[in-house]
């Protein structure tokens, strides 16, 4: 989702990009990696792969997601620094901040207490990946940098309900509640955790802002500024997919973090502020949604 955002953005912006399918170059492959970047010396890396997912696929794989994690980001990064590409940006994930993190939350939280234990095993793989950029900023000189976006959603997510964050799985649960005429729909947890959500494509024009614009810290949040409960975000998705039914929430079920809100501040004085509305974002990823599915080509899903 982030990379195909990234690659719209930039051939609107002019620049040349460069990207590798994973049938093409598994990203864990340090050897294969840096042989990539010296074929192709590109000016520039931006780190959008990872292994993703909700709380479900985060919870249950554990080790896949620390060691697959670390070893994509360690392979780009230091593919990258043996390849002398001195301009890297690493995606990050608002999960790293702890658990229970001053709210909202600024860069200044890392490392200041225990993670919520849901998402454990990502969120350590991730902190590597901004620390290690840092130390290559630090003793290499490079403008090699990290962005923390807050909870994301667009066209070309992951609707797989096993893999699927929030906005997706939502999406998908309503919209096929709706198709086939169900009485209700159930929602994990309590409904009680505030989040906040950015639309895809705000996170890419932020992306490309930084590139234009560096900064001159190691780490800075990308929000968008508002938060709204999961019982509220659910009610919302229900509206903009027009499903009439019930909403049931299953308190048996993780609820994770209570809340998770970004102090993105620091990038708000160099300039940059979010540009799509939450309803607006909504509205467009379903149209975007609906008509892939006719196509076949909405991720996680079959019909």
């Amino acid at each position: 989702m982030v990379g195909q955002s990234l690659v719209k953005h930039c051939k609107n912006i002019g620049y040349e990009i460069l990207t590798v399918d994973r049938n093409e170059l598994d990203l864990r492959d340090s050897y294969g990696v840096t042989k990539y970047f010296e074929a192709h010396r590109p000016d520039l890396v931006i780190a959008a792969a990872a292994k993703v997912g909700g709380i479900h696929a985060n919870s249950s794989q554990k080790i896949d997601f620390l060691f697959d994690n670390l070893a994509i980001q360690n392979s780009l990064i230091m593919g990258a620094v043996r390849s002398n590409i001195e301009n890297f940006v690493f995606l990050g994930s608002s999960c790293i901040y702890p658990k229970n993190a001053p709210q909202p939350m600024k860069e200044e939280s890392l490392l200041t207490g225990p993670l919520e234990s849901t998402n454990e095993a990502y969120a350590v793989a991730k902190m590597a990946g901004v620390k290690l950029c840092e130390y290559v900023r630090e003793e290499n000189g490079f403008n090699y940098f990290s962005l923390m976006p807050t909870n994301l959603f667009g066209p070309g997510d992951n609707y797989d309900l096993l893999n699927s964050h929030v906005p997706a799985a939502l999406m998908r649960k309503f919209h096929v509640a709706k198709m086939s005429n169900l009485p209700s729909v159930k929602v994990w947890g309590t409904g009680n955790p505030l989040r906040e959500f950015m639309h895809v494509d705000d996170l890419a024009d932020a992306v490309w802002f930084t590139i234009q614009n560096p900064p001159n810290v190691n780490l800075i949040n990308v929000g968008y500024g508002l938060e709204i409960s999961i019982s509220d975000f659910a009610h919302k998705m229900a509206n903009v997919v027009g499903y009439e039914g019930e909403i049931e929430f299953d308190s048996s079920m993780p609820d994770g973090a209570p809340r998770k809100l970004l102090d993105s501040s620091k990038l708000s004085r160099m300039g940059w502020s979010p540009k799509i509305s939450l309803g607006e974002g909504l509205e467009s990823t379903y149209t975007w949604f609906t008509k892939n599915i006719e196509l076949g080509m909405v991720r996680g899903y079959v019909r």
